[in-house]
């Protein structure tokens, strides 16, 4: 009788172990498809779409319960939204790449400004998205940078917006270039009137290089070695994607063992050696670890001694060259880091100076 009792313990032990491991793994399973998803455009093994990457991190973050349909829908409608603008709508413009223009100044109408509509016999106002001030960066809540909190509440930020409107600008057949900023993400175009130019929807402005110069945290070494300012190209584009899947499995598994983590960051590095929030999160992972032996240790970090007597152990020495080596590099490529406060400012700054940083010319196209 004893026996048997030992046996069902054991068997309801074994059965709560294997379904702890099968729900880890389940939890798992979308990161992963994820991965896989971006890994085989990269590959060229599936066909490119800056869309499904970013909503197959979504997809992730949520388990699999991202509403896709509602996502869809919403995406149609201003897809045909856009294509409405393009043909009852004449820019001044008179270059032979009008046609692709024209789109650019559609997406930006539908993203930056208020329209009217005609529905049926009336004419209703329609309101563009608008920037949210509330938790920019998403440490309170990681949805607040994704695209589909953007298309549910008409609000976002630096991360989204152009985001949605890249994703927009590949369901219209054009092209849309990714650049960064400091903490910030735009988009960039190349028309044959005037070359490069800068598209700032969080502001609703074509601003200048000048104004993005003007934050005092872009080293001219980091515009040289594409850190920031770089028209991304797709492939770039999807390494940011890699760092959000990254990010976002951060959060859902704040205690990760770091493989799966490391796995993506360096996937991104492959294609974009210098993208500073990818070698960032990767040496904030090696700190960690260094930091966790510390613990373990009972030593503080802030002693310069205990430092030295912990890398005693193999390990800990080698977490802590590693993440020296690794910031040393950031550095060096001129990346600098920028209170958030004082973003916020540098970001607000651009209306209040819209005189001083908006690109004339452009404007003068756009009339």
């Amino acid at each position: 009788m004893k026996e048997i009792i030992q046996k069902k313990i054991y068997q309801i032990l074994l059965f709560l172990l294997l379904t702890t491991v099968t729900a880890k793994a389940q939890s798992n399973q979308f990161y992963n498809e994820s991965f896989q998803t971006i890994d085989n455009m990269l590959n060229d093994r599936q066909k490119y779409s800056f869309k499904d990457a970013v909503f197959s991190v979504e997809e992730a973050y949520y388990q699999g319960k991202l509403d896709t349909t509602q996502i869809n829908k919403e995406l149609r409608f201003l897809k045909a939204f856009a294509e409405s603008i393009v043909e009852s709508r004449v820019l001044t413009y008179k270059g032979s790449d009008k046609e692709k223009v024209n789109k650019y100044a559609a997406l930006y109408s539908i993203i930056c400004q208020s329209l009217p509509v005609a529905a049926k016999d009336t004419v209703i106002q329609y309101k563009p998205f608008s920037y949210d001030f509330t938790d920019v960066f998403g440490h309170s809540d990681l949805p607040n940078l994704f695209v589909s909190k953007l298309l549910a509440t008409k609000k976002g930020n630096c991360n989204s917006m152009p985001y949605l409107y890249k994703i927009l600008a590949e369901e219209l057949g054009v092209e849309a270039n990714l650049a960064l900023a400091p903490n910030h993400v735009y988009i960039k175009h190349n028309i044959k009137s005037i070359g490069w130019y800068n598209t700032e929807l969080t502001s609703g402005i074509f601003p200048e290089d000048g104004w993005l110069m003007a934050s005092g945290y872009i080293h001219l070494d980091a515009i040289r070695n594409g850190v920031f300012m770089k028209a991304l190209d797709n492939k770039e584009s999807l390494a940011l994607c890699l760092f959000d899947l990254a990010q976002a499995y951060n959060r859902s598994f704040p205690n990760n063992d770091g493989e799966f983590v490391l796995k993506t960051l360096d996937r991104a590095l492959e294609v974009y050696p210098n993208f500073a929030k990818a070698l960032i999160l990767k040496a904030e992972f090696h700190k960690t670890q260094f930091e966790k032996l510390m613990e373990r240790e009972n030593l503080k970090t802030d002693k310069p001694e205990n430092i030295k007597l912990v890398q005693q152990n193999p390990k800990a020495k080698e977490f802590y060259e590693l993440m020296q080596k690794e910031y040393g590099h950031i550095y060096d490529l001129g990346y600098r880091q920028m209170p958030e406060g004082m973003y916020l400012d540098w970001l607000v700054s651009l209306k209040t100076e819209r005189n001083k940083y908006e690109n004339k010319k452009l404007m003068n196209n756009f009339k």
